[in-house]
C-alpha cells in the first residue's frame, strides 16, 4: 500500500535564536502528529525525547563556541522534518544568569595584589565569578581614560532604544557590528547620531543609561576621533592616573555594566528593571558579538592550555592606556573581568599581558574553589 500520508512540516525553533548566545535552552513549536523531538549540535545528537503536545522545551549541554541547532521532529509511520539555526554561540549550562552576592576571596586578593604591582605603571582590576560570588579588586574605583571600552555602554543604549534585535543586513546591524568586533570609531559616531541626533547628544542617552545602573565613575563625552589607525568586594582608588579631561570609566563599573548585560540575557537584573526597552534577547545578541570581537589577545589569552573556554570582551586603547573588559566562561560557570593599564611612557604589550595573566590567575582560583 502506498503511504499517503502529508509530509511533516518543520518545526518553529524560538530558542536559540541566531546571532545570539545560547545557554542550552532550546524552545518551540511540533506540527501536529509530532510523537519525538530530537536536537543536534555540529552534527551531533544532544537530545532525544518525547512529545505530548505541541510546544517543546529541552536543556541540552551545547559545545562551547558556534554552533550550527538542529531540531528534528518524529511523527508516527517514522515522517521527519528538520530546521537549522546557523550562527549561535554556544555557551557552558552552568554559566545560566543567576544573581549572587559578591564576596572578596582573600587568596585572590593577595595573589591578584602581588601580580599588578609587577606592572610598570598603573594598573585598575576587578575580577568576580557570576555563578559563586568569589572575587577580588585593585585600585577599581580609579577613572582611567576609556577609550573604546565605552562602545559596549553605547551598544547597550541602542538596543535598549531599538525596537528588536536589528535584522542581519540592516544598517544597525552593520554598524553594532563595526563598532562591537572591530572597535570602528565611524560606526559608534553614527550609532551615537541615531541614538538622538548628533555625537554630544547621543553620548548623555548613554551616560543616562550607565547613572540609571548606578555606574557613576564613567563618561561618554561626546563622539570618537576619526582616524586609521561593587558589593562585597571592597573597591577604592590606589593611585590615579593623570590624563586630561574627555571619555573615563573605571573597572568596577565596565565590570557591572558587563555583569548587568550577562544577567539581562537571562531577563535578570539591574540593566532589564531599569531599561525595559532592553530585552533577554538584547543581551543575547550583545554577548554574541563580543563573542567575534577581532583584537590582539589581552584577555583572551587565558584560552591557551584551557580548551573549552570562551571569552567574550571589549577593548580599548589610547597610546597612554590599554584595556579589556570581559566575561570568561569555563565549564563551571563564568567570571567576570576588567583590567585597566596607564603609562605616562606608554602603554603596550605588557598591558595586553597582564590581562592574560590576571584571567588565568582568577581561573585558576574558580577552578580550585568551584569546581
Amino acid at each position: 500500500m502506498i503511504d499517503t500520508a502529508p509530509p511533516l512540516p518543520p518545526p518553529a525553533i524560538e530558542q536559540p535564536a541566531p546571532h545570539q548566545v545560547s545557554y542550552g535552552l532550546v524552545t518551540g513549536r511540533a506540527a501536529r502528529g509530532t510523537q519525538r523531538v530530537v536536537v543536534s549540535a555540529n552534527g551531533r545528537t544532544l537530545a532525544s525525547k518525547p512529545l505530548r503536545g505541541r510546544r517543546f522545551s529541552l536543556r541540552v549541554a551545547l559545545p562551547t563556541g558556534d554552533v550550527t541547532v538542529r531540531v528534528t521532529t518524529v511523527a508516527w509511520g517514522g515522517r521527519r522534518a528538520s530546521s537549522v539555526v546557523d550562527d549561535v554561540f554556544g555557551l557552558p549550562a552552568a554559566a545560566r544568569p543567576r544573581v549572587v552576592a559578591p564576596r572578596q576571596d582573600p587568596v585572590l586578593a593577595r595573589k591578584l595584589r602581588a601580580l599588578v604591582r609587577q606592572y610598570a605603571g598603573t594598573a585598575g582590576v576587578y575580577v568576580q565569578s557570576l555563578t559563586g560570588g568569589a572575587g577580588a579588586a585593585w585600585n577599581a574605583k580609579a577613572w582611567f581614560s576609556a577609550a573604546s571600552t565605552l562602545k559596549l555602554a553605547i551598544a547597550a543604549t541602542v538596543l535598549a532604544e531599538h525596537s528588536g534585535i536589528p535584522p542581519p543586513g540592516s544598517r544597525i546591524h552593520g554598524l553594532m557590528q563595526a563598532m562591537i568586533t572591530r572597535s570602528d570609531n565611524a560606526a559608534a559616531n553614527a550609532l551615537e547620531v541615531w541614538l538622538a541626533g548628533s555625537t554630544s547628544a547621543g553620548s548623555h542617552r548613554v551616560n543616562a543609561l550607565m547613572r540609571s545602573l548606578g555606574l557613576v565613575d564613567s563618561e561618554m563625552y561626546g563622539g570618537y576621533e576619526l582616524r586609521t589607525l561593587s558589593g562585597g568586594i571592597p573597591v577604592r582608588v590606589e593611585h590615579q592616573p593623570a590624563f586630561g579631561r574627555g571619555k573615563h570609566t573605571t573597572a568596577a563599573d565596565l565590570t557591572a555594566l558587563l555583569r548587568d548585560i550577562w544577567l539581562a540575557s537571562g531577563g535578570r537584573g539591574a540593566l532589564r528593571s531599569a531599561q525595559p526597552g532592553f530585552t533577554p534577547a538584547d543581551g543575547r545578541y550583545l554577548l554574541w558579538l563580543l563573542a567575534h570581537v577581532s583584537d590582539a589577545p589581552k584577555l583572551d589569552r587565558v584560552r591557551n592550555g584551557n580548551p573549552g573556554v570562551a571569552v567574550l570582551h571589549k577593548a580599548g586603547w589610547v597610546n597612554t592606556g590599554r584595556h579589556d573588559f570581559g566575561l570568561v566562561f569555563w565549564r563551571g560557570g563564568v567570571f567576570v573581568a576588567g583590567v585597566m593599564t596607564w603609562s605616562s611612557r606608554g602603554a603596550g604589550l605588557s598591558s595586553d599581558v597582564l590581562a592574560g595573566r590576571v584571567a588565568a590567575l582568577t581561573l585558576e582560583r574558580l577552578q580550585r574553589i568551584e569546581g
